[in-house]
């Protein structure tokens, strides 16, 4: 599929607008990728009024802080739903820890990379097995590295499948409306200085005046602050280290 020949006036539709366009004409072909964060409850709420059989998977990396358990618990008993776990696979955290160590990500931004390989992309491509499309809660105000996303992008990434982001020009300010208005559930970390959560020894609160995302891998520069899910990443194939 051709980006260009995307329909450009999505970009001026609302975010329910682009969300119901893209449950309806994937029916059954299309999966909301959630991590637990503010916006992919935001997300989790809309979809789900939508289409109460909407698949709503989360990608479980065995280091997630207690506090997104929490919340995954309470949308599943809100919203009547599952959400479906996709794990690591054993063999291959066994290898890279065996190898590098349980805190490898600390030593180099290859074995960051490596770790989010093996904890986040490849559990990522099963999730997305038979998939045409999939929808994120990507914003352009996150970060560096998202200034430029549109709510319907061809993911080149993961075989070509469309990625819908309809919360990507949304402030900081609109989730947290929509949170509140909604009485949507949310993680309990967001309130104790955490605005982007990941696995536990990757994320920390962000100071005052720092970018809402200075607390995602913090040891290293801005542009490198991806896990791999969203922009291309250089690691090294499983099998080099087992």
């Amino acid at each position: 599929m051709d980006a260009n020949r995307l329909p450009k006036e999505f970009e001026k539709l609302p975010a329910q607008e682009v969300l119901r366009w893209a449950i309806e004409g994937f029916q059954g072909r299309i999966a909301l990728a959630n991590s637990f964060g503010a916006e992919d409850v935001v997300l989790t709420d809309m979809a789900v009024r939508i289409d109460p059989n909407i698949k709503i998977f989360t990608l479980d990396t065995g280091r997630l802080p207690q506090e997104t358990y929490e919340v995954w618990e309470r949308l599943e008993e809100k919203y009547q739903i599952k959400i479906a776990p996709y794990f690591p696979d054993t063999e291959d955290v066994e290898a890279m820890i065996r190898k590098y160590g349980p805190n490898l990500f600390y030593q180099s931004i290859k074995l960051r990379k490596l770790c989010c390989q093996v904890r986040k992309l490849e559990p990522l491509k099963r999730a997305l097995s038979g998939l045409e499309a999939w929808i994120c809660g990507l914003r352009r105000e996150q970060s560096v590295t998202r200034s430029r996303i549109r709510k319907i992008e061809v993911d080149r990434i993961h075989g070509g499948k469309l990625k819908i982001n309809p919360l990507a020009d949304w402030s900081m300010e609109q989730v947290w409306d929509y949170i509140r208005n909604n009485n949507v559930p949310y993680n309990s970390l967001h309130d104790k200085g955490y605005p982007s959560i990941g696995c536990a020894p990757c994320t920390r609160p962000i100071r005052p005046g720092e970018d809402i995302r200075a607390g995602r891998w913090w040891w290293e520069s801005p542009e490198n602050r991806e896990c791999g899910l969203h922009c291309r990443i250089e690691a090294p194939q499983t099998a080099k280290f087992r």
